[in-house]
């Protein structure tokens, strides 16, 4: 039984296969408030050193997803590993999927290419 949840980050592809983001590039127009709390979640769940290493962790893993066994060792105890992959699971980061007693993880693409073109066009 899978546990992947959808995400809601980015809307139907367009024809070419390129990534539509949920938001526009900060420099196009100010952020409705829905983008700008959807958004701020995702950038808050990142705001914590323990989560942004599990995100890198998961993130450059082989083949894009890996396992909670593989990932543990962020100096904090595992019951806390638990809590920081169920808030960027909650800010829509990441997805997973329980196989056998492990839980394995995995960061869509297309949610860093959102993230990627939300915040390309600033500088």
């Amino acid at each position: 039984m899978s546990n992947i949840k959808v995400l809601p980050l980015l809307e139907p592809q367009v024809a070419d296969g390129a990534a539509v983001p949920c938001c526009p590039p900060l420099t196009e127009r100010p952020l409705s408030a829905e983008e700008a709390e959807r958004t701020a979640a995702m950038f808050k769940a990142l705001g914590d050193p323990v989560r942004l290493r599990l995100f890198s962790a998961i993130a450059s893993h082989e083949g894009g997803e890996a396992c909670v066994c593989d990932i543990s060792d962020v100096g904090v105890s595992q019951p806390t590993v638990s809590h920081h992959l169920k808030k960027l699971k909650e800010a829509g980061l990441l997805t997973s999927e329980r196989r056998g007693t492990w839980v394995y993880y995995r960061v869509e693409p297309s949610v860093v290419a959102a993230l990627g073109q939300m915040l390309g066009a600033v500088g």
